[in-house]
């Protein structure tokens, strides 16, 4: 797999006897070579919830419960959830697009990982966060590919302990 992908980057694709192994440009492929149904998500709504994996990262790393971190990600989250409450149940409506695909495996993530190393949930208060990954999580496709919960805390506990 490290021949394939040297920083052990996933998704990993292979388009025409090369290997992609970022997301946005395997989208772009994918949108060039299957054209319908479109996953293009229109340039408005491109940036939505691009602040939550990496206020996720922080807060899963700190040591320190009053930094600031789970408020930050909290304050991410509040921002997805007024997004969806006036464009959903998708971010750019009703038709998932790449925005959606790129953001539903690292709310997986999150879930996942602060749920099992800091006891850690998104507040029920945010309902259309939570019908948004209902509605990414119970996808078929998303079903048949996720990683196993275990694999992902497998995954992550060196980044915590760090």
């Amino acid at each position: 797999f490290l021949e394939i992908s040297p920083e052990g980057k996933v998704p990993v694709v292979k388009f025409d006897d090369k290997w992609v192994a970022d997301s946005d440009v395997i989208v772009g492929i994918i949108e060039d070579k299957f054209p319908e149904p479109s996953l293009k998500t229109p340039p408005e709504f491109s940036h939505v919830g691009s602040k939550i994996f990496g206020t996720f990262i922080t807060f899963l790393k700190s040591k320190d419960a009053n930094n600031g971190s789970e408020q930050d990600l909290v304050n991410e989250l509040k921002a997805l959830d007024e997004h969806l409450k006036g464009h959903g149940p998708f971010i750019a409506g009703e038709k998932i697009t790449a925005v959606d695909l790129g953001l539903g495996p690292k709310l997986y993530h999150l879930e996942i990982t602060l749920g099992h190393f800091k006891k850690w949930t998104v507040p029920e208060s945010l309902t259309y966060v939570h019908n948004y990954m209902k509605l990414i999580f119970g996808r078929e496709s998303f079903v048949k590919t996720k990683a196993a919960k275990e694999y992902v805390i497998e995954g992550w506990a060196p980044k915590v302990n760090a």
